[in-house]
């Protein structure tokens, strides 16, 4: 009996184990890092802008930014943008801004990134009569 337990493990292991040794993918079917999902919070002076930084450690990785609120009053268009960071201030990547009112879904994505430091920042766009707080949520690998 002994025997005939020994050697159904030996079977079983060897089941286990056997698998294919071909071709190898590249690709992995999920990143290997969990999303980093980071919330700042700000007030933006009439005229101004109010810049966050995050660290993006996968290179060509989803980016997103959304705006998730702003106001008073609520319904007000800001400028939500990404970009690095040079001078100590944030630049605005060549396309990586809109205009655009807080919701809840991102309204900034993209995967042309490379692992580095980025900020996001989030602005005035001439319509501000007062200062504006904020919530942006940034979403990163």
């Amino acid at each position: 009996m002994k025997r005939f337990l020994v050697g159904l493990a030996l079977a079983v292991l060897s089941a286990c184990s056997s698998g294919t040794s071909g071709g190898s993918s590249t690709t992995p079917s999920t990143p290997p890092l969990p999303p980093t999902n980071e919330i700042f919070t700000g007030t933006v002076s009439v005229g101004g802008t109010d810049a966050h930084s995050f660290v993006v450690k996968l290179s060509n990785g989803l980016v997103t930014a959304n705006l998730t609120s702003a106001g008073p009053p609520a319904t007000i268009a800001m400028g939500l943008g990404i970009g690095t960071i040079s001078n100590g201030a944030c630049s605005v990547l060549q396309g990586g801004a809109v205009i655009a009112t807080a919701g809840p879904t991102a309204q900034l994505s993209g995967t042309n990134f490379t692992a580095g430091t980025y900020c996001v920042a989030v602005f005035d766009v001439g319509n501000q009569s007062a200062a504006v707080t904020y919530s942006v949520t940034v979403t990163h690998y």
